[in-house]
């Protein structure tokens, strides 16, 4: 790992001044942090503000980025008026990346930055993530893929690091929560986000609240294994708490929420 870790500072001193692709996530994070300690004020992070990110998230991601004292701006990205995004097809994830990278390269080419980056690691299968393609097109580099660093490496560099991100969930935008082929719209994510906030105060950390079409539409929440348990004890609560939020009927997954990866 300490080779990997070599790499991939070699990988960022070699495109100066950079610009990152930062969500807050584990990846991201991790890569923009590395980037500072590597290139100082000649990276900048670049946080891709539109109805799928989660107000909470926003501010977590530019409160890490403030308390560690590494250049970042949002920019407002315009997928929602992209018909080939909100038609919601299952290579939706390309025009939401591609949006932000059209928007990085033109930041980059005004204020003279030689090159993008993005937050994949060595785990991620690019032939499975559209915004891996959208990374090709628009000549985005890799650096943590590209220096062999896998996502529990990379989850043990922040703790290295003593990033607040180490451990953190996988936290996919809102659009995510909606099906293939159901239309993606403003209200249907701030729907799920309001949800999603609901379920968090009860104190679970690792869950989803499925958007189910209808009219109104409903919720199929899914909640970790490690934290089931706790559902049986609050099914009325949370069914009072969605419907609140906006949807017409809640479901309980029996089989929880099983990660992607």
């Amino acid at each position: 790992m300490k080779e990997k870790i070599t790499r991939l500072e070699n990988i960022l001193r070699e495109r100066t001044p950079l610009l990152v692709a930062y969500s807050g996530g584990v990846d991201s994070t991790c890569l923009l942090v590395v980037a500072h300690r590597v290139l100082g004020d000649s990276v900048l992070g670049v946080i891709a503000d539109s109805p799928s990110l989660p107000r909470a998230a926003l501010a977590e991601a530019r409160q890490v980025a403030d308390e560690i004292g590494v250049r970042h701006r949002v920019l407002t990205t315009e997928e929602f008026s992209n018909p080939e995004y909100f038609t919601n097809p299952p290579n939706r994830c390309y025009f939401c990346k591609a949006e932000l990278f059209t928007q990085m390269e033109a930041l980059a080419a005004a204020e003279g930055f030689a090159a993008l980056a993005y937050g994949e690691n060595a785990d991620d299968p690019a032939h499975l993530r559209p915004g891996s393609a959208a990374a090709a097109r628009f000549h985005v580099l890799a650096p943590l893929k590209e220096a062999g660093l896998t996502k529990e490496e990379v989850r043990a560099l922040s703790r290295q690091l003593g990033l607040p991100t180490a451990d953190a969930p996988a936290q996919p935008c809102l659009s995510s929560r909606i099906p293939h082929g159901t239309t993606v719209t403003r209200e249907a994510v701030a729907m799920v986000e309001r949800g999603e906030a609901f379920v968090r105060s009860l104190g679970f950390s690792v869950f989803r609240v499925r958007y189910v079409e209808g009219t109104p539409p409903g919720a199929r929440v899914q909640i970790a294994p490690g934290e089931s348990t706790a559902v049986s004890g609050l099914k009325d609560t949370l069914e009072t708490g969605l419907f609140e939020a906006g949807f017409g009927s809640v479901e309980i997954d029996p089989l929880g929420y099983r990660s992607a990866s």
